[in-house]
């Protein structure tokens, strides 16, 4: 287990909360993301751009760091960060991976994020605009789940993180399970996870099978 913090926890939400639904849906059911909620997505977070610099509470960055740290055994190939918004995560990344590319669906979140910290590419991460198996690491910090393609775009020994920010009271979230079993029904391959907690916050890093890391690692508490 990761570093408690010190602080009250930031406010969270219910398992009724709609982006709960989305996200399952999204992770679980082929054609769950529609042209029509793929639009009220892109919209919801371009109008909640102007003030989400405003949610980098104390230790939001508890569980990438300590899944950066506990989850991986080495970062190497490029980093594509899924959801980087105003790039509160990518800071941290660009100081453990050698090339980071930041990508979002919202077009004012990347307008908001500093140019110097990583590339930055608006793109629907259902479609990602990269080729096969060109990416080595897959960082998640509260997005969605698009299991296909993510499965498409990793290299053969690639790593997927998962971070849920504020642990299950986060409205983007999966606990472990349900991230293998989504990795398991889209795809021909079979998928292995390590996971823990840190902070407010869960994480896993996920892998296919007989492609290295282990999977003896405790599912975290709720």
């Amino acid at each position: 287990m990761g570093p408690v913090p010190s602080t009250d926890p930031p406010a969270g939400v219910g398992p009724d909360h709609p982006m709960r639904l989305v996200t399952r849906q999204v992770a679980f059911e082929a054609d769950g993301w529609t042209p029509e909620r793929r639009r009220k997505v892109a919209d919801l977070f371009d109008d909640l751009a102007p003030e989400w610099h405003t949610r980098d509470y104390p230790g939001r960055d508890d569980p990438l760091r300590d899944a950066l740290a506990r989850g991986l055994d080495g970062v190497a190939g490029t980093c594509l960060e899924i959801g980087s918004g105003t790039g509160l995560s990518t800071r941290l990344l660009i100081e453990r991976c050698s090339r980071v590319v930041a990508l979002d669906l919202a077009r004012e979140m990347l307008l908001r994020a500093p140019a110097e910290a990583a590339p930055r590419v608006q793109a629907d991460a259902a479609e990602l605009p990269f080729a096969d198996g060109g990416i080595g690491v897959l960082v998640l910090v509260n997005a969605l789940l698009f299991p296909a393609e993510y499965d498409r775009v990793l290299e053969p020994g690639g790593h997927l993180v998962w971070v849920n920010s504020r642990g299950d009271q986060t409205p983007i979230h999966l606990p472990t399970s349900d991230v293998v079993a989504a990795l398991d029904e889209a795809t021909t391959s079979r998928w292995e996870a390590r996971s823990s907690e840190a902070g407010w916050g869960t994480w896993c890093v996920v892998w296919r099978s007989g492609a290295g890391g282990t999977s003896d690692w405790p599912e975290p508490e709720s």
